[in-house]
């Protein structure tokens, strides 16, 4: 029996070079919510705002093996009668990544590490939005990946321009 619990145990440790990923804090970097209409709130009847969503992605090192990815995130909703609020949220998180490959490094904080984020800065945004006097504003889910596809090929394009 002594031999089976050994086992067990043995296989839940990493391998020596396998990639190991560990989430060391999440965090609120900057936090706005601008909500210049509250005082008259005077969204017509019948009329839906339009909310212009913006989404980006950073990532730096803090220190060996030590990375912090972030999402910013912009929401701006409007209407005829002008911006009802402005909500900027900068969310990160710090990561301990070992025997990442190189070439995988940066898809990895770009990608994988928004994509665990990303659940937490969502009811951040439909709280703050509920708490501001509006109907909470929930996302849909990002395709970092597509994000990520996107940066690059823009990336490629520039360095063409040149």
């Amino acid at each position: 029996m002594a031999d089976e619990t050994n086992g067990a145990a043995a296989a839940t440790e990493p391998e020596a070079g396998s990639m190991q990923v560990q989430v060391l804090g999440q965090h609120i970097k900057d936090l706005s919510f601008e909500n210049p209409s509250v005082g008259k709130l005077q969204i017509k009847q019948g009329e839906n705002p339009a909310v212009q969503l913006e989404v980006n992605v950073e990532a730096q090192r803090l220190g060996p093996d030590v990375f912090e990815s972030t999402i910013l995130f912009t929401a701006t909703a409007s209407h005829s009668g002008g911006k009802i609020y402005v909500l900027e949220l900068v969310y990160g998180g710090a990561f301990r990544l070992q025997n990442v490959p190189p070439q995988a490094m940066e898809p990895f904080l770009l990608v994988n590490c928004p994509t665990l984020l990303f659940p937490f800065l969502r009811r951040i945004v439909a709280d703050i939005t509920r708490e501001g006097g509006y109907p909470p504003l929930w996302l849909d889910p990002v395709d970092f990946g597509a994000l990520y596809v996107r940066r690059q090929q823009e990336l490629a394009k520039t360095a063409e321009l040149q």
